[in-house]
């Protein structure tokens, strides 16, 4: 089986970085949420804080995520004919 030509190759080991940084920021966000839903079952003064914490976190996944969406279509878009 061939190899994609090295520069494809760093475009595709780049994405697949970004990728796993989006993906562990979408973990780690999703981690606390669930704890602090929890919390918040057992005592709702907890509501606060977890309303706090999804007010803040979802908007930076959002963004993120609109990131490689944006970097992965320059990537695979194709070229314009002229």
């Amino acid at each position: 089986m061939e190899h994609p030509p090295e520069p494809v190759r760093e475009d595709l080991a780049g994405l697949l970085e970004k990728f796993r940084e989006v993906k562990h920021a979408i973990n780690n966000s999703l981690a606390v949420i669930m704890a602090l839903s929890e919390l918040a079952q057992r005592n709702p003064q907890h509501y606060e804080k977890l309303t706090k914490t999804v007010l803040s976190r979802c908007p930076d996944i959002v963004s993120q995520l609109q990131e490689f969406s944006r970097a992965l279509s320059e990537k695979v878009k194709p070229p314009v004919e002229k």
